[in-house]
């Protein structure tokens, strides 16, 4: 009797990191893998490309709400009802420009929606589902952003603040079950959100590099992950500087 492919769920499957992170799941064994995003167009081609790359398995797009609360659980109850499910990896966000986030009050509100309490929404809806069947991992994206308040990304950093506690009280909640809950924190990555830090001369990863460390991972159900692995020395300093210095840090 052959093996049942996995069935892996992608919030934010038209991200760049998500997007490697479902090549590397296509390659290793077909899988049936939804792909939950905002753009239709962006997610079939998406869905297409994985196809080309492992013909034997599932895409399927799905367009969603990301911030209504109602929507998202129906979306969740949605993919629950068809069948167990193996992963979930969260990944949406949008880095903006901290200035903006000080100058305009709504798009500060939707930085902080869309990679704060969105995320949790989605992470709680399927979290119901995953504790019923004791079964699978559900994996979210932070950043090392969250660790520490900084001046030049404080609300995007405030967001993924957010993820990482409330990560923390579903690993808490989930000790000694059959779920898992991994917490990725990448350091700056080379994709289009980063753009225009590359343009600026940051040293980016690779997104290739970092898909693969967040796969291995969501394999391994580490609760914490920083990639690339430096950052956790990174942030562990920053985290423990005293304020008398940190607060002459242009950072």
């Amino acid at each position: 009797m052959s093996e049942q492919p996995r069935k892996i769920v992608i919030v934010g499957a038209t991200s760049a990191i998500a997007e490697h992170c479902a090549r590397l799941w296509v390659q290793g064994k077909p899988a049936e893998l939804i792909l939950i995003g905002r753009d239709t167009s962006r997610l079939e081609r998406v869905a297409a490309d994985l196809k080309v790359r492992s013909p034997q398995s599932v895409c399927n797009p799905l367009r969603a709400n990301f911030l209504d609360p109602d929507a998202i659980q129906t979306t969740v109850d949605g993919i629950a009802a068809a069948g167990k499910i193996d992963i979930v990896l969260i990944a949406h966000g949008a880095l903006t420009e901290q200035e903006d986030c000080q100058n305009k009050l709504r798009t500060c509100r939707e930085t902080l929606d869309i990679n704060g309490i969105s995320p949790v929404l989605y992470a709680e809806a399927f979290a119901r589902h995953l504790a019923a069947t004791s079964h699978g991992t559900l994996a979210l994206i932070g950043s090392v952003a969250g660790d520490r308040g900084r001046k030049s990304n404080y609300v995007y950093g405030a967001a993924k603040g957010m993820v990482t506690r409330y990560a923390q009280g579903l690993q808490h909640r989930f000790a000694g079950t059959g779920v898992k809950v991994v917490l990725i924190k990448p350091g700056p990555t080379d994709t289009p959100m980063t753009a225009h830090l590359k343009g600026q001369g940051a040293k980016l990863a690779s997104v290739e590099d970092v898909a693969r460390q967040i796969v291995l991972a969501i394999e391994q159900g580490k609760s914490i992950t920083y990639v690339p692995g430096k950052w956790r020395l990174i942030m562990w300093v920053i985290r423990h500087l005293p304020d008398f210095i940190f607060n002459k840090l242009d950072i």
